[in-house]
């Protein structure tokens, strides 16, 4: 099924639609009256519907971090670009990952924002910049966009856009002031626009998710599927006092983080073409003639860690362990205080493959001896197959007999091998998941554990290690249980050309010390099998 999914993935990749590059939003200018609650974008009165991808013609104001490059332009404020410099890209190493990116023929992720209300400016609105690019100097904290709206209402608008040094972080505000004689209401959305076009570099045969996802504390993380907006079968709370929304792609996440404690409604839609917005919409503000008031939200864009949720609750389940993650949490944490001792995530993993053999030694330690025992009394059960060859009850009683004589559990060579499978799966999702792990080299030709080995050579150390331990295993006493097991490592080597190689690794050095671990107890059950028979 992988292979199949895989295959037709491969064959037929998702194109941008050429009309994404028609209409993605405009807004409506009218704001319907209300009790101070926003109006859900999703209802016949949104304020928000569609409008060009190709905007109309304005300046881009560039700015530059430590860690962010990006592009904003006057119509609107519209974050159209923005790139990790901390991130290299997943095809192109010498350059850096671009995150957010905007115009026709390309892959369409942006942000916006805007006011909701007569003659209040949104994303289709001018504004005008004091320079044309900032920079965070060396010693300052943060850098600040002040974008003055043009227009003659009497709520005078400047947009604050405030990058702040190391951070992911960018505060998106409005300053108003009423300079009129009756009293002005305004209220705010901000969105995010992406294609349903999954992240390049993305690893074949290996599911990751990129889609919408949104949180709050009463019904924690719900994740919807740009199919299911699609549809009109988005599920997710609407309203809510807390909470975020944002979209994930493999490794990386873009969401609105409203202050705690702020109504909020959530909203998704499906847009012309191939493209889907998701965001907020933030209360009706009532602003007297002569009065000051500030409205706004932070986006966070960057990778998804566990640590995010200092940042934000919930954030931090952006990074997806898999139903495994009780397990999977403890061992990268493990594992990450190999890596602040070793630097090599590579030696990291062999570390921690080390340690789980450790702890499960006595109880595998068991297992091999009984399948040492299954190894000793074969020709036994040879012997029992001949006499019973046309009675398979009667063959089936004698072995139990036999196994019962010999203090032997036939199942027991089994245990290990369930053991292994949580940790196995849980390790799976927390290299797969884990942006730490992107990127992170080993030695030699392994340059990126998330990423297959490019040459196969790791999968076929794995497959001849899975051969060598077979053969130390009791042959089964089944003709097709004994074909099986002689076709596994050939099946398990292709399944793991494709697996990230630090899985391969964990899978390699498990293995070994099995081997080594197996073949030790097999050789003790010999001798002391050839002692007791010499007593005899």
């Amino acid at each position: 099924m992988l292979v199949w999914d895989g295959w037709q993935r491969y064959q037929h990749p998702e194109q941008l639609s050429v009309a994404a590059s028609k209409d993605v939003l405009k807004p409506q200018p009218v704001l319907p009256s209300g009790s101070g609650q926003a109006v859900l974008a999703e209802t016949g009165t949104a304020p928000i519907a569609q409008q060009s991808v190709q905007q109309a013609t304005g300046k881009t104001i560039h700015v530059k971090t430590d860690i962010l490059e990006i592009e904003i332009s006057t119509i609107g404020g519209d974050i159209n670009r923005l790139v990790l410099l901390k991130h290299p890209d997943s095809l192109d190493k010498t350059k850096p990952l671009v995150l957010f990116n905007r115009g026709k023929g390309t892959h369409n992720y942006f942000a916006q924002s805007g006011l909701i209300g007569a003659d209040l400016p949104n994303h289709n609105s001018v504004f005008v910049a004091e320079h044309d690019s900032y920079e965070l100097s060396g010693t300052d904290e943060q850098v600040q966009v002040r974008l003055k709206a043009e227009g003659d209402s009497s709520l005078k608008v400047i947009k604050v856009i405030t990058f702040h040094k190391g951070s992911y972080l960018i505060d998106i505000s409005y300053e108003l002031e009423n300079a009129g004689l009756q009293t002005a209401t305004a209220s705010s959305y901000f969105q995010i626009v992406r294609d349903s076009v999954a992240p390049e570099g993305s690893l074949r045969f290996l599911p990751t998710y990129t889609g919408v996802a949104v949180y709050n504390n009463k019904e924690k993380l719900k994740k919807v599927e740009f199919t299911d907006i699609d549809k009109g079968k988005a599920e997710y709370p609407r309203q809510s006092d807390d909470g975020w929304i944002g979209i994930l792609q493999h490794y990386f996440v873009s969401a609105w983080l409203p202050k705690e404690n702020t109504k909020r409604e959530f909203f998704s839609r499906k847009l012309d073409g191939n493209l889907y917005s998701v965001g907020i919409v933030l209360p009706v503000l009532n602003i007297e003639p002569g009065q000051k008031a500030n409205v706004g939200s932070t986006l966070y864009a960057g990778p998804t860690e566990a640590t995010l949720d200092r940042i934000a609750p919930g954030l931090g389940l952006t990074v997806d362990y898999g139903w495994l993650t009780i397990i999977a949490v403890p061992l990268f944490w493990v594992m990450s205080l190999f890596n602040d001792w070793i630097h090599n995530w590579g030696v990291s993993i062999i570390l921690l493959t080390i340690l789980i053999k450790l702890l499960f030694f006595p109880l595998s330690a068991a297992s091999y001896r009984s399948m040492a025992k299954m190894r000793l009394v074969a020709p036994k059960l040879e012997k029992i197959k001949l006499q019973h060859a046309d009675d398979r009850e009667q063959l089936n009683r004698a072995m139990m007999e036999l196994y019962k004589t010999e203090k032997i559990n036939p199942l027991g060579g089994c245990l290990p091998v369930l053991i292994q499978i949580p940790v196995f799966i849980a390790l799976y999702w927390s290299i797969l998941s884990s942006v730490e792990m992107r990127n992170a080299p080993f030695f030699g030709w392994i340059t990126d554990l998330s990423a297959a080995d490019p040459y196969y050579i790791l999968p076929l150390i794995m497959g001849a290690s899975m051969i060598i331990q077979t053969r130390l295993n009791p042959k089964p006493p089944d003709p097709m249980q004994a074909k099986v097991m002689q076709i596994m490592p050939i099946v398990f080597s292709v399944m793991f050309f494709f697996f990230p190689a630090g899985l391969v690794l964990y899978s390699i050095v498990n293995n070994l010390l099995s081997i080594t671990q197996q073949w030790y107890i097999t050789r003790a059950a010999e001798t002391e099998s050839k002692g007791i028979v010499a007593k005899r």
